[in-house]
C-alpha cells in the first residue's frame, strides 16, 4: 500500500500563493504516477494536474493552467502542487492521488488517495 499525506493548505487572500505538499510512504513512489484533484462545497471533484513517475512529462487542467504548477521530489518521496495568483474559486479540499490505469484525468483511475487539506481564498 502507498500510504499519501497532503499539507499545505490554509487561508490565502486573493492573489496569493501557497505550496501543497504531498509525502507519500509505503512504497517506492518514483514507481507511480501522482496527481492533484479538487473538490469544491457542492461541486463535483476536479482535476487540477498530473506528473509521471520520473518526473519527466506533467499535464495540467486549463483553468489553472500558468497559475499552478506539478513538481516532484522522489528523493523525498514527495508531489508538490505550486498555486499562484489564487482566486476565490480556487477553494476547495485539494487531494493528492498516485498509482491506477488510464485516464489521468479521471479520479477513477487512481489506487491512492491521500484525506486532503482545504484550501481557502475569500473573495
Amino acid at each position: 500500500q502507498l500510504q499519501l499525506v497532503e499539507s499545505g493548505g490554509g487561508l490565502v487572500q486573493a492573489g496569493g500563493s501557497l505550496r501543497l505538499s504531498c509525502l507519500a510512504s509505503g512504497r517506492t513512489f518514483s514507481n507511480y504516477r501522482s496527481g492533484w484533484f479538487r473538490q469544491a462545497p457542492g461541486k463535483e471533484r476536479e482535476f487540477v494536474a498530473v506528473i509521471s513517475g520520473d518526473g519527466g512529462a506533467t499535464y495540467t487542467a486549463g483553468s489553472v493552467k500558468g497559475r499552478f504548477t506539478i513538481a516532484r521530489d522522489n528523493a523525498k518521496d514527495t508531489v508538490f502542487l505550486q498555486m499562484n495568483s489564487l482566486k476565490p474559486e480556487d477553494t476547495a479540499i485539494y487531494s493528492c492521488a498516485a498509482g491506477g490505469l488510464g485516464d489521468s484525468t479521471e479520479a477513477r483511475t487512481y489506487a491512492y488517495w491521500g484525506p486532503g487539506t482545504q484550501v481557502t481564498v475569500p473573495s
